[in-house]
């Protein structure tokens, strides 16, 4: 009888035991997590409206009217039509029916007329400033009367910065929208986050308005997203290596070889979108001598990081745009690569002569800068090497690693940076207004360049351009200025490459500019 009650017993707890772990499975498949590496660590806040930095998760917690392909194509998202008159005067939008934001208020024209002005006196102004006002017809359509004709408006509108927010919560939670709860109509819902860690999601099972991009019409497949925030790179590939992460969005490029050869793990790599680069401080001495500028620009070795650090993976850079943009084919005189001859002959013509231990002096001053970066394996090594590169001329760099969550702080209070490391992700021109505008110097204009010539092309090319082509043409002419100013020293194109686990399955073709909420409701559990 003892025996048979045991065997009873046991066969009680092995069925218990076996039903556990059943459901831990099916719970598991339900269940991904994501690992975002040093370039997209950091973002503050998940207000789409006033972010200056935002992550992968944005694009799942929030819509946009409209999104973008790898082909420059544009898609409904929000939207399901749109059409603009002859003279680009005027833009109407007819919106999808039947949208709900997470918290079950509508989505609709009065949503749009709301929305535009939120960006009065935000870093993400320019994105509607060429919208004199907002009409509603009716409930699905909405009228933007131009103030003058913006080629570049459904680019601004399929970026993650006009992501569209439910505008009651919106203006209850002022500052901590974003931050203790964001509220959008995305596939997802914001349950945690926490800034600089991680930011748990999980699924809006109301969805039904993707876009084309997307094969799956409906809810995400997931019931739960994990997005960790890891910066150290070695960190990230062991996650993946032992299972506690899902997928690493960014690839860090020394774990290249180890992911290719394990086969454990699947590596996809498409098309960058990034630029790494070197800002140099031209507010401060000594590079508010041009010539400093240049010299140091070009005594960066971009073939030497690429091979060295990158594996040839990816490109060196030598404009401040990624080379799929047609504004970045520059006169070749504007390009920046590597020569050093130039570079010492510059420093000598300056007065910054060699001293007897290499490093250059003028009246008795030593050439010793502070170079900055944030933390994250990739960019201290990236910035060691720069930093053997300018010694290599005669310049003592000192090099600073700052929390990736409070650097752009630090730049705002416009200090004495001299030169710094930072990367970009844009697939617009507009980048180079963001990035060197007088209006914006500290952050993100971490160059500090304000020069009225360059104010003046910014303004042509970001308010003047009536047509594309003449958008592109007058955008290479401020490029070209701005290159000519050596404001910054462009270094790196990266690939992006994902890798993951045996857990999920990605689709055929990522479509879209990047990993985004397109792809991500595509994404499956393997089994």
């Amino acid at each position: 009888m003892k025996t048979m009650m045991t065997r009873s017993l046991l066969a009680l707890s092995l069925a218990g035991l076996g039903f556990t772990g059943l459901a831990a499975t099916s719970a598991q498949a339900q269940e991904a997590t994501f690992v975002m590496t040093a370039r997209l660590v950091g973002a503050p806040t998940y207000n789409p409206t006033k972010a200056t930095k935002l992550n992968t998760a944005t694009t799942l917690i929030f819509d946009r009217l409209v999104v973008q392909d790898a082909d420059q194509s544009f898609h409904g998202q929000l939207a399901s039509s749109w059409d603009a008159s002859p003279d680009g005067m005027q833009w109407t939008f007819k919106l999808k029916p039947g949208v709900k934001f997470h918290n079950g208020e509508p989505f609709n024209a009065k949503t749009i007329e709301w929305w535009v002005p939120q960006f009065k006196g935000t870093e993400n102004a320019f994105t509607v400033e060429a919208i004199e006002r907002v009409e509603v017809v009716d409930d699905l359509t909405v009228r933007f009367h131009m103030k003058h004709p913006d080629p570049n408006l459904l680019f601004n509108l399929a970026t993650s910065f006009m992501c569209i927010p439910e505008p009651k919560a919106y203006t209850a939670l002022g500052d901590k929208f974003g931050v203790t709860e964001a509220i959008g109509t995305g596939p997802y819902k914001m349950q945690q986050f926490s800034v600089g860690q991680q930011t748990v999601l999980v699924r809006n099972d109301d969805y039904a308005w993707a876009s084309d991009l997307s094969t799956n019409q409906g809810p995400a497949k997931f019931k739960k997203l994990t997005f960790r925030e890891i910066a150290e790179e070695s960190t990230a590939y062991l996650e993946l290596k032992t299972g506690g992460a899902d997928m690493l969005v960014n690839v860090p490029t020394d774990f290249l070889p180890r992911i290719q050869a394990d086969k454990a793990v699947k590596l996809v790599t498409i098309p960058g979108n990034e630029l790494v680069y070197m800002p140099i401080n031209t507010s401060v001495e000594p590079f508010t001598d041009v010539r400093l500028r240049e010299a140091t620009a070009f005594a960066v070795n971009q073939k030497e990081i690429l091979t060295s650090l990158y594996g040839g993976n990816g490109a060196a850079a030598d404009t401040f745009l990624i080379s799929s943009l047609k504004e970045s084919q520059v006169e070749p005189k504007y390009k920046i690569s590597y020569d050093p001859e130039r570079s010492k002959k510059l420093f000598d013509a300056a007065g910054w002569k060699a001293g007897p231990d290499g490093i250059r002096v003028k009246d008795g001053k030593r050439l010793e800068v502070k170079l900055w970066t944030q933390n994250g394996t990739e960019f201290k090594r990236l910035v060691e090497i720069v930093q053997a590169q300018l010694k290599a001329v005669g310049m003592q760099a000192d090099i600073s690693i700052i929390d990736a969550g409070s650097i752009n702080a630090q730049y705002r209070k416009k200090t004495e940076h001299q030169l710094a490391i930072r990367a970009y992700q844009w697939t617009n021109a507009d980048i180079v207004d963001w990035f060197f505008a007088a209006k914006r110097a500290g952050y993100p204009n971490v160059s500090m360049f304000n020069d009225p010539e360059a104010e003046r092309l910014n303004d042509i090319a970001m308010n003047k351009s009536k047509t594309w082509d003449e958008r592109v043409a007058n955008f290479t002419r401020y490029h070209e200025y701005v290159l000519s100013q050596y404001a910054f020293a462009p270094i790196y194109q990266p690939a992006q490459s994902l890798a993951y686990g045996k857990r999920i399955t990605l689709p055929q073709v990522i479509r879209g500019t990047g990993l985004y909420g397109p792809t991500m409701l595509d994404i499956a559990p393997a089994n």
